[in-house]
Parts: structure tokens; sequence; C-alpha cells
């Protein structure tokens, strides 16, 4: 549900046609759109996504383009005392004209801009016009008027034919617009979000907060602060409901604006949880604005949040080193699971709500809690918010800074201030919200020891050149930003910068050694071409960033190059590989990991096999180090347009092998095995559940043809939230004679007679695991309605892959499979149910499921496939 308010009259403006301005021919326009999709649909400009076409539609943003509509207004509505355009997001500098009367200049995309023009429509047919002016043409002379360049590294001004000339500072636009070491360069403009024509009179509820005063098991206080909007005084009556309950006030409405508060208290609320806590309880409350004698309803307007208490714990505790860094719900300290969320597309309007849900069903189904919407992209939409309310998906939201230094002139702060104010109401009364950030690394970027961690930014610019530069970060992420936070959302948790150590606002504070607070993006891996084991040793309070890129795979592959392309170093794989050192890290990484792929397709699959091995030896390093450690959010959930990335899932949605890997070592109840001396295990039983359990840990040391040598069980007892090292076990006493490249270890944890986690170790490093080509049995059944498929095996079979023609999900893929294991999988797709009804609150959360289909062309592949044997 959105939060926009109910109001007598709303249109919709759709029927839109668009052109360059030094054109003649119109064509029709898709709103919500760009100009780049427009483009595209009419068959004016190649795929941008294909080949190498990036480069050959820089041209779009060099020029001013204009939007034309006829707007349809009945007498009726000219009779209201208000007639309203309201543009949910102009993208981004941008003049509109009613009947060729100037009625409002944007220059934000991220804001919503009204205009009253009442005074300029007609009865009938009414011109619209939006005149968009190039964001490049507009921001150049800023640019030389500021007489130094801000650093902007990821801007690819290179590729938008500017040279050196960075001006993706200086908009506030969407950052990776301008290009990001994952995406492309296309710089948009257009109508990107809804426009609407709304008329009212007398009253207008403008906003609803939620405020949440204090939130326990046994009572809520809570405070509806009701902005109205009334046109002269007068009495009123202010209701509000939710399920059986309600609250009313007489209240006394000045001309003007009014703010009202209104105490309210709900008995044994239904909290609302993160996954895997709880259920993701939610209330709808419906707020009136009545005449006290005719009790006609002259305004309303409803708002949905959940009831819950977050806090941001930085504390200090006798048996830790440094300041905590966690979150709590309720109460209870939560270890955040998930990942950083990109935008879903370089062209945003065409993310509708079923990608939306493919993301948010994904990251539950994989067991994560929290996703942190990264500060280069966009504010996403309602839907994304509410999606993440339903399935319990805490939000970690960015400002949409990064990787940048930023003016701090009048006009951007302003600009800024308003960008602010406008996305924070939006969103507060989301439960979700458990974090507002001011930028993303801009903190540790501008540090001048590099060694330290920093970017070593500051050292190019002269003493007088770094202190203004530095006072207008601390104007905007000091001052502004966290004063906005406070205003709009008092109680809302804040911090400047990610990564960051504390809250001073030093800017040398930003030191490697200073690891035991605050939040860590560590790169060492990737980057640094540290190797993988080093995920042991830089561990955190709160892992924010890390990552290790991959291929998407094959058939993601070539719908953007043809079968010539297939080669790493060929100009398309470089077009689609951003980050300059990307592919030829993955062959250096996989040189030294994994066996040897015997062509191009191969290689791809691998590249995700080492992207998952590296993720999942990270993450595990982390939940193992709880309670120091409490989140773990790998770089990136997902990709904007169809690249080797970062990401979990490709551009179409498709889980890659590390998807698979996170969904097994984020499980609620999992147990975690570090080899990593290669002389010893240390087997960890990790619980993120709320009640204490009763396990049994059942160490196993297996032939290769899935013969016994040796079991170790072990019962015993979990508290809730816990982590425990349960047993250290010596290779020699667990091969006790073995062969080491005969046998591999299985560590299962077992709860209520259900294995819920296993782990399976080799004693060797995986490129030296002996595969001999393993003839691998599937059987495919139905089984009340559920798709089953069965895998059986002969020989070892390591990162079977599972594979199918139609759309959809395996409950499992990319594991290793041992003779004399039957291994069950499901395959299903994701089933839309109707959405929560505010009307029907006993409805259940969930607005998605998966359900069981038969795969089409199943099939069945191990990395016996994809090496020479």
């Amino acid at each position: 549900m959105s939060n926009v308010q109910s109001t007598p009259y709303s249109q919709t403006l759709s029927n839109w046609k668009f052109k360059a301005i030094d054109e003649q021919e119109w064509l029709d326009a898709q709103v919500p759109g760009t100009v780049h999709t427009d483009l595209l649909a009419h068959g004016k400009i190649p795929d941008p996504f294909y080949g190498t076409n990036e480069k050959d539609v820089q041209w779009i943003d060099k020029k001013d383009w204009e939007y034309i509509s006829t707007v349809s207004i009945e007498e009726a509505v000219l009779q209201q005392s208000h007639v309203e355009l309201v543009f949910h997001g102009l993208d981004t500098y941008a003049d509109v004209y009613l009947n060729d009367q100037h009625v409002l200049s944007a220059d934000n995309m991220f804001r919503t801009w009204r205009a009253e023009v009442k005074g300029y429509a007609q009865a009938g047919d009414n011109t619209l016009r939006i005149v968009f002016r190039s964001p490049i043409n507009e921001d150049l002379p800023k640019l030389e008027a500021l007489g130094y360049p801000l650093p902007a590294s990821n801007d690819q001004s290179d590729v938008g034919e500017l040279g050196d000339k960075r001006v993706s500072i200086f908009a506030r636009k969407a950052p990776y617009h301008y290009g990001w070491d994952w995406g492309p360069r296309f710089v948009t403009s257009g109508i990107w979000r809804k426009a609407e024509l709304v008329a009212w009179s007398d009253v207008r509820i403008e906003s609803i907060h939620i405020r949440q005063d204090q939130v326990t098991a046994e009572s809520a206080e809570l405070t509806a602060i009701v902005q109205i909007y009334s046109e002269s005084e007068r009495k009123a009556n202010l209701h509000i409901a939710t399920e059986n309950e309600n609250w009313e006030q007489q209240v006394t409405l000045q001309e003007g604006t009014d703010i009202i508060e209104l105490p309210i208290t709900l008995d044994n609320p239904h909290l609302w949880w993160s996954r895997g806590l709880g259920e993701a309880n939610l209330y709808t409350f419906t707020t009136t604005v009545a005449d006290p004698a005719s009790q006609e309803t002259l305004a309303s307007q409803q708002v949905r949040t959940g009831i819950r208490s977050i806090r941001l714990v930085r504390e200090q505790h006798e048996d830790l080193p440094g300041t905590s860094f966690y979150f709590e719900v309720n109460g209870v300290p939560v270890f955040d699971r998930g990942a950083n969320h990109i935008p879903n597309d370089s062209f945003s309007p065409r993310v509708d709500y079923g990608r939306y849900l493919h993301e948010i069903v994904s990251a539950a189904d994989a067991n994560m809690n929290m996703l942190r919407v990264w500060g280069g992209g966009i504010y996403e939409n309602d839907e994304f918010y509410n999606l993440c309310d339903e399935y319990g998906i805490l939000v970690w939201q960015d400002f949409m800074f990064a990787c940048s230094m930023y003016p701090g002139d009048e006009e951007f702060l302003d600009s800024v201030q308003a960008e602010a104010e406008d996305n924070v109401r939006r969103l507060r009364n989301h439960p979700s919200i458990a974090l507002w950030c001011g930028n993303n690394e801009i903190d540790s970027a501008w540090s001048h020891y590099v060694e330290d961690g920093g970017w070593g930014w500051k050292k190019d610019y002269t003493a007088e050149q770094r202190e203004q530069i530095w006072a207008d970060y601390e104007a905007v992420f000091h001052e502004l930003l966290p004063d906005v936070v406070q205003t709009e959302a008092p109680g809302a948790e804040y911090w400047p910068s990610s990564p960051l150590v504390d809250l001073t606002g030093d800017e040398n504070q930003h030191a490697r050694s200073l690891t035991d607070s605050g939040d860590i993006h560590y790169w060492g891996v990737w980057h640094g071409s540290e190797p993988f084991e080093n995920y042991n040793v830089h561990v955190g309070r709160f892992m924010s960033e890390y990552g290790f890129q991959s291929f998407p795979e094959y058939r993601s592959v070539r719908t953007y190059a043809e079968e010539s392309d297939l080669e790493l170093e060929s100009e398309v794989m470089l077009r689609h590989q951003k980050n300059g050192a990307g592919n030829r890290l993955i062959k250096e990484y996989m040189d030294k990991y994994l066996p040897e792929p015997k062509d191009f397709p191969s290689f791809l699959y691998m590249s995700q096999i080492l992207q998952a091995e590296a993720m999942q030896m990270a993450i595990e390093a982390h939940r193992r180090n709880k309670p120091y450690c409490m989140g773990t959010l790998y770089w990136q959930m997902n990709d904007c347009w169809p690249v080797a990335s970062w990401a979990g899932m490709d551009y179409f949605g498709r889980w890659k092998a590390l998807h698979y890997y996170a969904k097994r070592s984020f499980r609620d109840l999992a147990v975690s095995v570090d080899g990593t001396s290669g002389e010893q295990f240390d087997i960890y039983a990790i619980s993120d559940i709320l009640s204490p359990a009763a396990l049994t840990l059942r160490v196993k040391v297996l032939g290769l043809d899935g013969g016994l040598y040796k079991e170790i069980p072990q019962s015993f007892h979990l508290a809730g939230g816990d982590c425990v090292k349960q047993v250290s076990l010596s290779r020699d006493h667990l091969l006790d004679g073995v062969a080491p490249e005969q046998a591999v270890l299985l560590v299962e944890l077992e709860h209520e007679g259900e294995i819920v986690d296993s782990k399976l170790n080799y004693f060797v490093p995986a490129k030296d695991v002996v595969l001999e080509q393993p003839n691998i049995t599937l059987t495919e059944t139905t089984e009340n309605g559920v798709s089953v498929i069965q895998l059986t095996t002969d020989k070892l079979a390591r990162q079977v892959w599972l594979s199918a023609d139609n759309t959809g999900e395996f409950s499992d893929n990319y594991f290793d499979l041992l003779p004399g294991q039957t291994y069950t999988v499901y395959f299903r797709h994701m089933a839309a149910v109707p959405r929560r009804n505010a009307q029907q609150p006993e409805y259940g959360a969930r607005a998605a499921y998966f359900m069981p289909i038969a795969a089409e062309g199943l099939k069945v592949t191990s990395m016996a496939d994809y090496i020479n044997v």
C-alpha cells in the first residue's frame, strides 16, 4: 500500500508524446518512462544492453527533450478550490507548462513536485508540456565555475565522451546513471514516476506519522502526528481507527497547516518482527477528519505500519574490544544477514511489482533478514518497502550519495534538504526501515592515508580546498541530514557514512586499526588480491560490504553476446565488465583455487562456483565471530543489466551459485566448519532463533565412494541467539590413516529429528580433488501436488547444477553429491497472491509464495562436465 493520501479527485496523466527539442516528429511515450526506453520502443536506437551499444547512445544525454499531453478536465473539477499537477518523479532538470504558462521548474529527480494550476486550467482539453534540459549541458558550467574537479571516481565521463569532466556530483539524480564498476552509463531524462492531476477543497490531510514512543509486548505507546491543511478556521473531529480500536479528538483547525498529535495506546500489540524471529505483523491506521455537526468526512488517509522498537546499539562491553554495532528489534539483538541492493534496472521505470516481488521473496527464501539500499541508486518505489515490511526484511537505507565529494552551495543544500524531507516523510512509517545512512564510502575515500583504508582523495587538493570540501561534507552529512531525520522521524537511527568508525566527524578517524568499532567494507579479497582465507582474519563489528565477482550463466550472457564474442578479452566481454581488473582477477583467483575450465561456457560456470565459495567463507567467518560481529551484508544482491558483477542474482533474476550458497550459509540454525589451518577443524553451532534448541552434531568421515569411515555424534543444548565452538578435531584424528584425497568430512546438525544444516569439507584443496565423470540419475515425480526431483550418483559429483528451460528456482542447487546418497530437490516458480488488503488485516502478510511446477528441459551437470577429466 502506498502512503499517498486520499483525495476527492485524482486523474492519472497518460497519453504522452515526446521528441527532441530540435526535431519535428512526435512519438508516443510511455509514462512512467525514460527517453532511452521510448527511443528503443520506436526502434530509434539499438538495444543499449546488447554488445557494445552502450557507447552508441551517449548522444542522448546531450540533447533537450520535451513531452506533451492533452489533459481533459471537467468543469466540476475546476469548481474545487485547489487543482494541482503532482509529479512523483521528474528526471531531472524540467520546466512544466500548462496551456503555455510556466507552472513549475524541477531540479531533483528524487522529489515529489506539486504545482497549483487552477488559475491556468480550463474546462475541456488542456495542453501539458514538459521540457527536460540536458543534465550534461546543465552541469558543465557548474564544474567550470567551481574551478577544480570534485572526486567522482565511478563517473564514467570518458564513456560519455566528456573526457575527465565528471559532472554527476552537481545533479540530484541517481549516481549510477553516470556509470559504476558494475553498471553502464545511461544518463536518462523523463517522467520516471507517476504524474497526476488532483483536485480538492476545504481540508486535506498532508501526512500522517505513527510515531512509536515506547513499545513492549504488553503495550505500545504511539502518537499519531497528523498534518492537516484547512482553508479556514473550523472545528473538526479527528478520528483514527485500526482493527477493532479507535481514538477520537475534537480539534480546532486554523487557516493553513496544523500539526495535531493524538496519543494512541495499543494493549498487547501484535509486534512486527524481522524474518526468523516472528511474524511481520502489520496494522493499517485509517485517519478521518469530519465535520462535528454533520459528521461529513472532509478528508481521509490510510497508512500501514508495524509496531516494533528498533535500536542501533553502540556500546562497550568488558568482554569484547571496541564498541558494538548491531540492531535490536523489540529488545532482541539481531544478527543481520543479507546483501546490498542496487536498482533492478538501468531504466528504473521498467521495474514493476513482479520484479520487486521476485527480489524480496528470493531474499526471504535465502534466509536473509536485511537489505541495504545503497546510496548510488534511488530511493526505491513504495512496492519495495511494502514487500520488505511484509516479509520481515530490515532495510538499511542510504541517502543517495556515493563515492563522490559534493558541492555545498546554498542552492545545492536547499535541494538536498527538500529531497531528504520528501523521502523521510514517505518512508518513515515502514517498520522495515532500521537505519538512515548519510552516504556510501565518502568518509573513508577522503582519508589521506591509503594504507589505512582511505582512497587518498584529499592529498590532491590545497589546504584551502580541503578545508572547503570537508566543510561542505560536514554540512550535508553531519548537520543537514541528521537534523531532517530527527525532525521528520524522531527516534529513527542515523549513521553519517558507511563504513565509519565513530560519529566524531573527524576527517582522519577512518583507520584500519580501528575496526573494533563501527561498520566495515572489507575489499582486501578482490580489489587487494588477498587470499580467500583472509576473510577469516579481517572481521569487524558489522560487515556492511565485501564481495567477489562472477559471470552470469551462459543463456544470460548470450542475451548480449554472440558466440564469436565468448572470449575473456573480447570487446563485448570487456564492455560488460565494468571493473577494470575484473576479468583478470576472476582468472587469477580461479587458477589459485579451482581446476581449469575446458572452454568459455565452462569458465562462466566455474566463475560462479569461485564466487560462491568465497562468499561462503566470508559469511561463515562473520557468523562464527558472533557476538563480536553482528552483521554480514555481501555486495551485491542484484544487477541493473546483464553483466559480470558481484551480484548473487543476475539481471534476469536467475539465482547464481552464490544465492544458493547464501541460502545455506544464512540458515537460522547453522553449523560452520573452520578448517583454515589445514591441521584442525573447529566446528561451530550457530543460532539466530529466540528459543533454546536441543541439537545433535554428527561429524562423519566418508570415503569418496560414500562409505563411512568414522562417526562422532554429540548432543547438546544451544541457547537462543548463541554461537558456540562445539568441538575441535585434528586432521590426523579424523583421517586416522585414511588417504586425505580419498575422504571427505561431513558435519550434520540435527534438530527435533531433522537435519537442519550440513557442511561437506575436503581434506585437500578443491583443485586437488580428483574427479571422474559421474553418472547422475535423476527422477522427477509429483507428490501431493509437489514437484520432486531425486538425484543419485555412482561417483563423487561436485557442484551439481540443475537447470530448466522454464522460469523457476530450485530449492537447492550447486551442491556436492556422494554415492549412496539420495538428494531431493524441489522445483517451483513464484506465484503472486492478492496483496495484503488494508481492509482485511487478517490476511496473511506474505504477498507471494513458491508453488511447484514441472521442470521443462530439466538438465543436470556437475563440475566434471566443465573441466578435462
